[in-house]
């Protein structure tokens, strides 16, 4: 049987799955930056609108999914509407909902995006983990669905 850990233990753990995840998260960032020109947010929306029906969804939801403020999501939307990656697009269904639309250079860009993040985290995450990978992934579903909002 093993001994509980002590409260240096835990409080140690914690703080090396947050540096571990800030160590990864901004290496990842970096590589996506210096590729694409994208800052982590403008690729986190890009990320979520590839992966979405149709390629777009309404601004109000892309900005909580991508939990930025109302202003902020302004923000980076505007500019990736100016470098021609979205387009706002008028809900038909109902006027007070606008949608986030990939355009297609946006879609191009988002797709090679996607696949040079995975390219990215098979070679930063994947490798050094090994069959932990999986593991890992499935402990912070877990935090996620047991601390979650």
């Amino acid at each position: 049987m093993t001994a509980e850990p002590n409260d240096d233990e835990v409080v140690t753990w914690w703080g090396l799955v947050i540096e571990g995840y800030l160590a990864t998260q901004n290496r990842l960032m970096g590589e996506i930056a210096d590729r694409f020109g994208l800052a982590p947010a403008s690729f986190d929306i890009l990320i979520r609108l590839v992966r979405s029906p149709e390629h777009r969804m309404p601004m109000t939801r892309l900005a909580v999914e991508a939990a930025l403020s109302s202003g902020g999501f302004t923000k980076v939307a505007d500019r990736l509407v100016a470098a021609d990656l979205i387009c706002r697009v008028p809900s038909p269904d109902d006027r007070r909902v606008t949608f986030a639309a990939l355009t297609e250079h946006g879609l191009d860009v988002a797709e090679q995006a996607r696949e040079a993040c995975a390219e990215i985290l098979r070679r930063i995450v994947l490798a050094p983990l090994g069959d932990d990978a999986s593991g890992l992934a499935e402990a912070m579903r877990t935090l996620r669905t047991v601390n979650g909002a």
